[in-house]
């Protein structure tokens, strides 16, 4: 992430068709200036009152999926910053499968994508999972920027009687503390070994597999340049390493279904005294997107005719 300028976005974005949208439906949460939290949810019908608060407060779009590991490593350390800034930033929260117009409208091509918006103007902020350092960081030049344009007020987060107050969170356990500091310094090796012997301790704990997945995926692609990767995969398709990387940039970036499709012609071309290592990171990817997910199902039943 280079500095950020409103300039660097002008015409790479189009929120015109998002800004006159029709109202939400009676009932729905409305997002205006003096909103109750510094927090919000917003779809494709209120995305409209987002660009209108932006006139007054920097807003930061956070725009995440459901099944997408990155963004629940990222999205937390947002939501921390932007409390802590006292009502001078929004996070305006998108699930981009939910909303699709606002997600084509700042062409999202992976995603986590985090963009703010000062005064209408889309801002670039960063893609991807970034630590706790360079988040706080952005804010701060993202406050700067905003003054300079005009664009320097506040909402009236949190007041007595206007939301009730969350329950405190539950501690982490102490092995999931230290991973979760680890991720946040970008020490994804020490994050790995504290989940690693969170499971050593306890087999069943579901938070610390899907943890320990989601940061030995953070740890494969904080290195990698996607175009290389790309080029090198195109030079040897029958290379399991090349593929690897692209599949694994593909997933971070949300791309799951070419990161199966590539895995699965890969497996399907090599002989079988060498598929299973690819069997192993296939598996490894399901469990990181969750059973549940539609695309994992595909995914594992072509998998299993390969198989037999």
């Amino acid at each position: 992430m280079s500095d950020i300028s409103a300039a660097a976005l002008r015409g790479a974005v189009d929120l015109s068709t998002l800004r006159d949208r029709p109202q939400a439906a009676p009932g729905a949460p409305a997002v205006q200036p003096g909103v109750p939290d510094v927090v919000v949810d917003v779809t494709d019908a209120t995305f409209g009152q987002i660009l209108e608060l932006s006139n007054t407060v920097p807003v930061v779009v956070d725009l995440w999926a459901e099944w997408c590991g990155p963004c629940k490593q990222l999205s937390p350390i947002i939501e921390k910053v932007t409390r802590e800034q006292g009502g001078r930033v929004v996070l305006a929260k998108v699930d981009v499968d939910a909303n699709p117009q606002i997600a084509q409208g700042f062409r999202a091509q992976s995603i986590p994508m985090v963009v703010a918006l000062i005064g209408g103007q889309p801002v670039p902020m960063f893609t991807g999972a970034v630590p706790e350092e360079q988040v706080r960081e952005v804010f701060g030049r993202l406050l700067e920027l905003a003054a300079q344009n005009g664009v320097s007020g506040s909402v009236a987060a949190g007041e007595p009687g206007e939301a009730p107050a969350e329950p405190e969170e539950a501690p982490l356990p102490p092995l999931h503390a230290e991973a979760f500091e680890a991720i946040e310094a970008g020490d994804y090796q020490r994050a790995i070994v504290a989940y690693e012997k969170a499971l050593a301790e306890n087999p069943r704990d579901e938070d610390a597999k899907a943890g320990l997945g989601q940061v030995r995926l953070l740890a494969r692609v904080q290195h990698l340049d996607l175009q290389a990767a790309r080029s090198a995969a195109a030079e040897a398709p029958l290379d399991p390493d090349a593929q690897f990387a692209v599949a694994d940039l593909d997933i971070a970036g949300g791309h799951v279904e070419d990161a199966f499709g590539r895995l699965l012609d890969l497996f399907a071309a090599l002989p079988a005294d060498q598929r299973v290592p690819v069997r192993e990171r296939l598996v490894e990817l399901f469990d990181l997107i969750g059973a549940s997910d539609p695309r994992v199902g595909a995914a594992r039943t072509r998998l299993a005719s390969l198989l037999f």
